[in-house]
């Protein structure tokens, strides 16, 4: 009414005394009103009528004599602190209209102003309705904007007259995945006009997307602008289509089809003015041909259209990994999202990493397998996106081998082939609404140039809900390929095959949640006591034995991870038995908002199993080849470290190697101010904490040997050479590059002090 104004009664006693009609459905009858938000309210109730007088003054100014009829009636813009005259129940809605995204919550986006009703308040459990005053019709149309989820009856928006919903809808999202953004939807109320009514917005539903978002609710002569699939037309004749994305607009789905077969298709938060940053779609793969490009949901006039352009290069990209925050030695991809580290190999020299990879957003979505490869596990380069969302699904995370005998048959030239075995997510993407979650191979002949998905996919079909994340390793004793499955509810599946093609479950194991790993190490480099290892995604271990079949735990799991910069790690099949190691890289969970990419890997580490007065334990130490990036050296030896004394005063940086060896004496605590982060170690705890991680540390010779790897937004602590391993993700205040050693309680003694300026691994 009037705007739904909280304010409504002090607006229309002004208009009163300005001679006009008080009536509550006053409005302009050349468009909307001013867009008031509750910050303006107050300051009426702070400076009553006056400057409520003023602004419908100058509102009034210039128009028209208002008539009923003319112009929209705004029923409610959901602006204020709270509901108004709505009757709100339950607890679903919230105190009042929520700011945009709530906790936890998916960026919503597609509202107007400030503020909207989103009912994910605490989620997804709660329930209510929310009823607006009784009003009259007297538009053709009801338009609003709506979002959230699809389930009518359950969480909708209803048009009640005389009681019964005579109107009714909902958002658009049944299934995981979606998008929180919301869009105009119109109802043709004609036949209605005169009628007094309610509307209901209802959230009685408690599963997946059990919420409903709605904004700006208005009565209109004019149905709202819906928004339509629009089409362009292209030759491809560059190596890449730039598409603008601004993070939190709303989502659209984009196709390109080749020859009428659609070959990419995409979710993205497509820019329609000022892009956050450039992502590219790579048409390599299809040069010289024309192709048809398809995005939904753009209404017309849209610049988005305009924006979207081929070229060799990615737009804006003269600062490509030097931004800011962008991490210098640890792995990042140059736009977009990254996750977990998938399809660890090594072949002819080179270090293949694969990752789960956004290319269209910062966000996680699209699930592809992005390709970068190395070979000194320091410098990268990074490919072209190896494996792309089909029909059975978005590309979820597995693993690659180097199939030396041929055992698939897919080999044709020289070259032994790579096979890379991932899970197909069915029902992730529009393709493959209604397929399971399978399990897929794509093979390469050319050192990983290019790759094939196989035309037989899938390979193994669904077992058990959302089975996936395959880690395949070649087992010599039995000559067979062995797989490891996550099944859900902390259970993994041994499966083994000859071909790669066909496999057979061989056995179970309840452990460990998602994203499997399995290789075996020697005990203190004794290749007559060897072990095997398996573990989960948060990295936490179990030793044991397995004969290629079953898996049988020496014991209960043993935690290796005590950090919070730390997920879904995988180590390298196929690593030279000349070389030995068993290379470890970790998904370093850790982003920027104002970056064009979004998360790491945390740097590669060694794993070694040794005897420990515990039991054998894993250990993880960085890389030798970090030694590549060392730069300026600061060395002490057998220095006093004391309260008022800082020996690294000097040193100014953000990027280093530090090692060290403390002997705490007198001191309570000790350790390293690393750009205003704390590392520290309690002495009579025998604790070692940072940024709310903590892990026991036992002294060795009564001395703590400390390994510090510190980047733009990780600081990676190695303890007790590497028996303890607290990667950290931290961003430092930006005007902080000081390193700091201290001491408290009483003087302690660094006996070994080594501080190396790293050089940054990008060109």
């Amino acid at each position: 009414h009037c705007r739904r104004m909280n304010h409504g009664s002090t607006a229309m006693r002004a208009s009163a005394s300005m001679g006009l009609s008080a009536d509550p459905w006053l409005v302009a009858p050349a468009g909307p009103l001013p867009r008031l938000t509750h910050a303006t309210p107050e300051k009426h109730r702070t400076h009553p009528p006056k400057m409520v007088l003023a602004m419908c003054l100058l509102w009034f100014a210039g128009c028209a004599a208002p008539t009923r009829g003319a112009g929209d009636i705004v029923i409610a813009d959901f602006e204020g602190k709270d509901y108004g005259d709505w009757k709100a129940t339950g607890e679903a809605f919230g105190p009042g209209p929520a700011r945009g995204t709530l906790p936890h919550q998916m960026e919503v986006s597609g509202f107007e102003g400030s503020a909207l009703v989103n009912t994910f308040y605490k989620g997804d459990g709660t329930t209510g309705t929310l009823t607006s005053p009784l009003f009259t019709i007297q538009r053709k149309y009801l338009n609003f904007l709506i979002g959230g989820g699809m389930h009518p009856g359950k969480a909708c928006i209803n048009l009640l007259v005389d009681g019964k919903a005579v109107r009714t809808a909902t958002g658009p999202n049944d299934r995981p995945g979606g998008t929180e953004a919301l869009d105009w939807h119109s109802w043709d109320v004609a036949d209605l006009v005169g009628k007094t009514a309610h509307i209901e917005i209802v959230d009685q539903a408690t599963g997946g997307w059990g919420h409903i978002n709605v904004d700006q609710i208005v009565q209109s002569d004019t149905k709202a602008a819906a928004a339509t699939e629009k089409t362009m037309e292209l030759v491809c004749n560059k190596r890449y289509l730039n598409l603008p994305v601004k993070n939190g607009a709303r989502k659209r789905w984009v196709s390109l089809a080749i020859d009428g077969k659609t070959v990419r298709e995409f979710d993205i938060e497509l820019a329609d003015a000022d892009p956050s940053f450039w992502v590219v779609l790579d048409l390599t793969p299809f040069k010289g041909k024309p192709a048809t490009l398809k995005i939904s949901a753009l209404r017309d006039g849209a610049k988005a259209l305009d924006l979207i352009h081929q070229a060799d290069a990615i737009k804006d990209s003269q600062n490509l990994y030097k931004e800011k925050y962008r991490p210098q030695f640890h792995f990042s991809s140059r736009r977009g999202w990254n996750n977990d580290s998938n399809g660890m190999v090594y072949y002819k020299g080179e270090y293949h990493l694969f990752y789960q990879h956004n290319p269209f957003g910062w966000k996680w979505g699209n699930m592809t397998w992005g390709h970068a490869v190395s070979k000194d596990l320091v410098h990268w380069t990074e490919l072209e996106d190896a494996i792309h969302p089909d029909k059975l699904g978005t590309i979820f995370s597995g693993s690659a081998v180097v199939d030396e005998n041929n055992t698939a048959g897919f080999q044709t030239g020289k070259e032994k082939v790579i096979v890379c075995i991932y899970t197909s997510a069915g029902g992730t993407n529009r393709w493959s609404k209604g397929q399971p979650f399978t399990q897929s191979i794509a093979y390469s002949n050319d050192r990983g140039r290019t790759w094939t998905a196989y035309d037989g996919n899938p390979v193994l079909g669904h077992i058990n809900k959302s089975n996936r994340d395959p880690k395949v390793i070649w087992h010599e004793p039995t000559k067979r390929w062995v797989m490891v499955l996550y099944l859900d509810d902390k259970r993994m599946s041994f499966l083994t095959s000859k071909d790669l093609k066909s496999w057979h479950a061989q056995s179970e194991l309840t452990c460990f949640h998602e994203c499997p790993e399995l290789f075996e190490l020697p005990v203190d480099g004794d290749d007559k006591n060897k072990k095997w290892v398996l573990y989960g995604a948060a990295g936490d271990y179990l030793l044991g034995r397995f004969d290629g079949k079953t898996f049988k735990p020496d014991g209960q799991a043993i935690k290796f991870n005590h950090g919070n910069c730390f997920y879904a790690s995988q180590t390298f099949n196929n690593v030279p038995p000349s070389d030995g190691r068993r290379i470890q890289i970790a998904w370093g969970r850790i982003g920027h908002k104002d970056m064009p990419f979004n998360q790491m890997m945390d740097f590669p580490v060694e794993l070694t199993l040794r005897a420990t007065d515990e039991g054998v334990r894993m250990f993880a130490v960085p890389v030798r080849e970090i030694a590549k990036l060392h730069g300026k050296k600061h060395a002490w030896k057998s220095q006093t470290v004391k309260e008022d004394a800082n020996l690294l005063k000097d040193i100014k940086g953000d990027l280093f190697h530090i090692r060290a060896e403390l002997d705490p004496g007198q001191a309570k605590e000790l350790g390293f101010v690393i750009r205003g982060t704390p590392v520290t170690y309690n002495a009579k705890r025998g604790q070692l904490a940072c940024n709310k991680c903590k892990a026991p540390v036992k002294p060795t010779g009564g001395k703590v040997r400390l390994e510090i790897l510190v980047d733009r937004m990780s600081i990676e602590i190695f303890a007790g050479d590497g028996r303890v391993y607290m990667p950290i993700g931290v961003i430092p205040p930006d005007d902080n590059k000081t390193l700091e050693i201290f001491a408290k309680g009483g003087p302690a003694k660094a006996t070994v002090l080594d501080v190396r300026e790293l050089k940054s691994a990008w060109k």
